[in-house]
């Protein structure tokens, strides 16, 4: 396991590079990177939202296996990660409201606190102590997915006056280098826990000064701002009317909480799965990280003029490819029979599926729901996204140890078949509609250079 783990590795990063460089050489310089006002912009953003990435990286690979080192039983990590998920809902559901008010510059500053604190958590060996760094870890990881986005928006369309067309262009580079940030940061936490010998708390511990620095940037670089609050219950209500007036919003919720909430199990699994058999843990976890940028460049390039695939046609073909995956791993973690590099690969799989499912989302909720409605929406698509994940976990935490592995996988299978057929449902009723295509531009469309 431990050679194949190195050789798939190395096999991803190659590939992985060789699309990027063939694509940015085929590809013309974009006119934004000719703007040195906005390229300063860029870096003084990607300064701090990059550290807070790298640290919140940095602590994946090993968070199942520091709980297992503190003797903690299955049962119990599973209860543990069910406090994560259950503390992300709720902070997620508020954390718009919360940066409004508080303020974006603050909020990320408060991201760094509490991460840290989360981190510190780590070092003690209290189940409640760290019932808490899963609460305060839930926190956070609101915080980041809401504060430092809405950071950037207003201080390039308020403060910097840049041309609106010129976001996703910064989002699509951070896009890229958050899969990059990843793969380092699996192989720094096996170097600090393994090579180096400090243990499974290396990484957690290492992740500090990260979000230290990532916080005291952000206090010294960057203005305050601030936006008008829109009452919580209107954002619901409202994101719920959308859901139910338009039954392309409600499939699409309906393939968001299914698939997500299976990607969850799967963060919790893999570590037990792969882990009695001698696996590195920081570098398989490169390896998925590395697998998923394979997808998404495969997503850049079947989408491109060349082949000019579709997000629809590359959604229905990653939900398959998850589908295909799980029915391997019934098979491959039965009980005195269990094959950890066909699990490997059935897992490689899912992160390549994750991959092309993400960006292909994203353009379709972009194109289906309405922005002034997004946050409300994606409110609703969260809390059975969640719940599904919770139950799917208290479900593990009941089950015979020998034999719950198999059938939480075979209970995952089923869940895909659902949102194959909601998949199915979806391209039955967007097949004609326009809107949900690429367009096809005479020339390549404009990107920045990654």
């Amino acid at each position: 396991m431990l050679v194949t783990a190195y050789l798939v590795f190395v096999v991803l990063l190659a590939s992985c590079l060789g699309l990027e460089l063939s694509r940015c050489r085929a590809k013309p310089p974009g006119r934004a990177c000719s703007n040195p006002s906005f390229l300063r912009f860029q870096l003084d953003f990607y300064q701090v939202y990059f550290l807070a990435l790298a640290a919140d990286w940095l602590q994946a690979p090993y968070l199942y296996k520091l709980y297992q080192h503190y003797h903690f039983l299955e049962g119990q990590i599973a209860i543990l990660y069910v406090c994560g998920l259950a503390s992300t809902v709720l902070f997620g559901l508020v954390a718009s409201s919360l940066v409004d008010c508080l303020g974006r510059k603050k909020s990320c500053v408060l991201f760094s606190l509490t991460y840290s604190l989360c981190c510190l958590t780590k070092l003690s060996r209290d189940y409640f102590v760290l019932l808490v760094g899963r609460a305060l870890g839930g926190l956070s990881t609101a915080l980041l997915f809401s504060a430092f986005e809405a950071w950037y928006i207003h201080e390039h369309v308020e403060r910097h006056d840049f041309p609106a067309e010129w976001i996703p262009a910064t989002f699509a580079r951070a896009a890229f280098w958050n899969h990059v940030l990843a793969v380092v940061a699996g192989v720094a936490a096996e170097a600090v826990a393994c090579w180096m010998g400090l243990g499974p708390v290396a990484p957690f511990v290492a992740a500090i000064p990260l979000l230290a620095l990532a916080g005291a940037l952000a206090l010294h670089n960057w203005g305050e701002n601030y936006d008008r609050q829109r009452a919580f219950s209107r954002t619901c209500a409202g994101g719920l009317r959308c859901l139910l007036s338009d039954r392309r919003v409600l499939l699409l919720g309906t393939i968001q909480a299914l698939f997500e909430s299976v990607i969850f199990i799967f963060v919790f699994l893999w570590t037990p799965v792969l882990d009695p058999h001698g696996a590195p843990l920081g570098i398989i976890f490169s390896s998925f990280m590395a697998a998923s940028l394979l997808g998404s460049s495969l997503y850049r390039i079947a989408t491109s003029k060349r082949y000019h695939l579709q997000p629809m046609h590359l959604l229905s073909f990653a939900v398959l490819i998850v589908v295909f995956s799980l029915f391997m791993l019934t098979f491959s973690t039965s009980p005195g029979q269990e094959s950890p590099v066909e699990s490997f690969i059935a897992f490689l799989l899912i992160e390549l599926a994750c991959g092309l499912y993400f960006p292909s989302m994203s353009f379709l909720r972009r194109k289906v729901i309405p922005e002034t409605e997004q946050a409300g929406v994606l409110n609703w698509f969260r809390v059975p996204l969640h719940l599904l994940a919770c139950l799917g976990l208290l479900v593990l935490h009941d089950s015979d140890r020998k034999t719950g592995t198999r059938n939480m996988f075979s209970i995952c299978s089923a869940v895909m078949v659902m949102a194959l057929l909601a998949v199915v449902g979806l391209f039955t009723v967007v097949r004609h509609d326009a809107e949900l295509r690429v367009p096809s531009p005479p020339g390549e469309p404009y990107t920045p250079e990654l």
